[in-house]
């Protein structure tokens, strides 16, 4: 849950695929006799459980610059997410087991090297997937999901149409931080049915983030590209 400040977008963008934001699930417990820790504890469990969510996160830097991100996810090994950059640019990727099928658009590469594309950009990057490096825009299909900190409970709330309550957590991390002093997270965990987290929001002096969850348990259908528009690149970069 627990994530690092920096002072990029791109750096920013690490943080978020890298599975920074914290979630939960439980029993179904109104979570009104709960405390906001067992709370938290039991949304943890209830999303590391899943079969497969959305995660829609939207990263904006204090510096300026906006990085979104749309993840679909078994949790385990397959998944898909889509990046799109405030500066222009957006870049696919598909993951299947051990391998990445990464597809940047034609304003993303033009961003890297002007002048370098004529005509859209339509060929996916075939790369093993442990070739993945912090900052470069990939996303894992794994979250960890657990605490960290003592959270406080806040007020009962709607989050995508389901009654959910405010959990409040300050990162120790970033209270010995000076740079980033006084960071908070504030998870919106469901108080009707299984205990989903449906909103995590990360409020800092380096940066927010806003990521929610849905499709719990939606069936999903990753597959890999056509052969046809498929390069390997072991040696490429998007």
């Amino acid at each position: 849950m627990r994530t690092k400040t920096t002072t990029t977008v791109s750096t920013v963008l690490t943080c978020l695929l890298a599975g920074t934001l914290l979630a939960g699930c439980g029993s179904g417990d109104s979570g009104n006799n709960q405390s906001a820790d067992d709370m938290l504890e039991d949304a943890n469990a209830a999303m590391r459980a899943l079969k497969s969510v959305r995660v829609d996160s939207t990263s904006t830097a204090a510096q300026g610059g906006t990085v979104t991100v749309r993840l679909v996810t078994d949790l385990e090994g397959r998944c898909t997410a889509r990046t799109t950059f405030s500066q222009g640019g957006t870049l696919d990727q598909i993951r299947i087991g051990g391998t990445d099928y990464v597809r940047p658009d034609r304003a993303y590469l033009e961003n890297r090297k002007p002048g370098g594309l004529t005509g859209e950009q339509r060929l996916w990057i075939k790369k093993p997937a442990d070739a993945a490096q912090p900052g470069d825009g990939l996303s894992s299909c794994t979250r960890p999901f657990e605490s960290f900190g003592t959270a406080r409970k806040g007020k009962a709330t709607r989050v995508a149409g389901r009654e959910a309550v405010a959990l409040t957590v300050t990162d120790k991390a970033d209270e010995a931080d000076e740079a980033n002093k006084g960071g908070t997270y504030t998870f919106y965990v469901a108080t009707k049915g299984k205990p989903h987290l449906l909103k995590a929001v990360y409020k800092g002096a380096e940066y927010d983030t806003s990521t929610s969850f849905a499709d719990f348990d939606e069936p999903l259908d990753i597959r890999p590209p056509e052969p046809a528009e498929v390069i390997t690149g072991e040696d490429v970069t998007p």
